[in-house]
């Protein structure tokens, strides 16, 4: 998935219905589905999405489509909407099969600011058969990002550092531009460049929508002073902002 094409889970749903004081065995469903991040342009009305039925039962799978939005604190928030389509919504994928299925734009949306939306393709447990003795059945599901840019969309960080803890510092990061911005690690480097802390995982951030990141030093205190944070994005490049830590 050039970034985007590498597989990633974003998220399981496990649905259960057991009875007590018996045996209970776990069953789920083994599927993948490609891309995992979908870009797609105002003009662009359906892109293709290829689900891969891996395991050797029979699968049905469904699909909905929600407006992703955040709050303030960085937190995901999503609505089901009519906006796009997964066609057919509901897959019926035999053992081993793949089949390619259409994302659709239903309502297209004038817009400077790049729409973000989520497809959530998940299992559906109980169209498979279940055997005489009781099962968990588990559920398994992805949660996949749309971006649909307009020309000249682009993300505007900037970052700056406040200390929460001795060791630990806290990076709060603003998205002021039209497109979402995926910090992939941020590093706290003194102003000699002797790295201080790193952080190796990020998340989205939205337009308009402000998060934050601890950084904590594997050892001793975070001297205080001017120093540089690096925050390397899921494009492949890094962006240094010059930050001051207190004492």
């Amino acid at each position: 998935m050039h970034t985007s094409q590498k597989m990633f889970s974003v998220l399981a749903l496990a649905v259960a219905t057991w009875l007590a004081a018996w045996p209970v065995a776990a069953t789920a469903g083994v599927f993948s589905v490609s891309p995992v991040r979908m870009f797609m342009a105002p003009k662009d009305r359906a892109i293709a999405v290829t689900i891969n039925n891996e395991g050797d039962e029979e699968l049905v799978m469904q699909a909905d489509v929600f407006l992703w939005k955040q709050k303030p604190g960085g937190e995901d928030e999503l609505v089901l909407t009519e906006d796009m389509i997964l066609s057919p919504p509901i897959v019926k994928l035999a053992p081993r099969s793949r089949q390619v299925v259409r994302l659709a734009m239903l309502r297209p949306r004038p817009t400077s600011e790049q729409l973000t939306y989520r497809l959530v393709v998940r299992e559906v447990p109980e169209a498979r058969p279940v055997e005489q003795k009781v099962q968990l059945q588990l559920a398994l599901a992805f949660s996949l990002p749309v971006f649909i840019t307009p020309p000249g969309a682009k993300p505007q960080l900037g970052c700056t550092v406040e200390r929460v803890a001795m060791d630990t510092v806290r990076a709060q990061c603003e998205n002021t531009g039209n497109a979402y911005a995926q910090p992939r690690e941020l590093t706290l480097l003194s102003a000699s460049g002797e790295k201080l802390a790193l952080r190796d995982s990020g998340g989205y951030i939205l337009p308009s929508i402000k998060r934050s990141f601890d950084l904590k030093r594997a050892e001793g205190r975070i001297p205080g002073g001017n120093a540089r944070l690096a925050v390397a994005l899921d494009d492949g490049s890094t962006q240094s902002f010059d930050v001051s830590i207190p004492e």
